[in-house]
């Protein structure tokens, strides 16, 4: 495993090449990663990126986000099968047809989404800007709000606006056990829960703590507590507990029929260290963003960004 890191470390320099990983990329990916992050961070920092080669350790949304803004670079992710069932949960023709409905509606979508459905958004959100995003949208414009409902009626209870929700799902998000984790609780009096906004609202009302993952790590860093329950991908574990060395961290449960203990997102974890290796060394898979959606879908990331700032 060591020698693969430092075969993949000396490609880095030889290729000028960057890579970003996200949060819940195993361990090991992380840590031969230049920058890891949430979407937000990912995004600032794939805007501003001066290599040639966009290594992104992450899935297929993502990295197409990054060639969306570095058309003139060469993107390339370790899997294709990469992908996300929240952005599958949003088929482009299905939502041109729903948004069709809905005329004087401005269209605000989750960055977990495809080129495709970024390219018919008016304004792209992250779950660590999305309030800030909703909140500086007219009180009186109606609003569209997809693909992720969970985070749509968490923004609503937050916000007090009506909105128009797409009725899409991350199925990592939706794994969390609500008895299994009041019988975690119990087990942890002395434990507080932080959560992902697109867990359903039954794990929120139980969180001393709601936020992205980057917003997750900070509370965690922050609190003067000395344990909490993490209600989101296991992948976070790994930086948090470097960040807090001194804590303990445990993973919400998630049902019976989870293939382990903890919530764990099936297409992070197609991507391995081999493969990073193999994807660096051939260029490929690269990433290609039909040029009309790519200029159509730079527009709503974009002023996400500027207001982000």
């Amino acid at each position: 495993m060591e020698e693969l890191k430092q075969k993949i470390l000396q490609l880095k320099k030889e290729k000028n090449a960057v890579i970003l990983a996200h949060y819940y990329q195993e361990f090991e990916i992380q840590d031969v990663a230049d920058y890891v992050g949430d979407s937000l961070g990912l995004s600032q920092v794939a805007a501003e990126v001066e290599a040639d080669i966009i290594l992104f350790a992450g899935v297929h949304f993502m990295a197409e986000t990054a060639k969306i803004l570095n058309p003139n670079k060469k993107v390339i992710l370790p899997d294709l099968n990469a992908g996300c069932s929240l952005a599958d949960s949003c088929p482009p023709e299905e939502f041109a047809k729903f948004k069709e409905k809905y005329p004087e509606h401005l269209v605000v979508t989750y960055v977990n989404c495809s080129a495709e459905i970024k390219s018919m958004t008016d304004i792209v959100c992250t779950s660590s800007n999305a309030l800030k995003i909703i909140n500086s949208i007219p009180k009186e414009q109606p609003i569209i709000f997809a693909p992720d409902k969970n985070l749509g009626k968490y923004i609503i209870g937050e916000t007090g606006r009506e909105m128009v929700l797409w009725d899409g799902a991350c199925v990592v998000h939706e794994a969390f056990s609500l008895e299994k984790l009041i019988n975690l609780c119990k087990e942890h009096p002395d434990a507080k829960i932080v959560a992902h906004p697109e867990s359903e609202t039954h794990i929120l009302k139980t969180a001393h703590y709601i936020g992205s993952t980057a917003g997750m790590i900070e509370f965690v860093k922050k609190d003067p507590n000395q344990k909490f329950i993490i209600a989101t991908e296991a992948g976070i574990l790994h930086k948090m507990s470097q960040a807090v060395p001194e804590k303990t961290l445990i993973p919400a449960p998630a049902h019976e029929d989870n293939t382990c203990a903890c919530s764990e997102c099936m297409y992070m974890k197609v991507n391995t260290l081999q493969k990073v290796y193999d994807c660096l060394l051939n260029e490929t898979p690269e990433i290609h963003v039909p040029k009309e959606i790519r200029e159509k879908a730079l527009v709503p990331i974009e002023r996400m960004l500027a207001l982000s700032k």
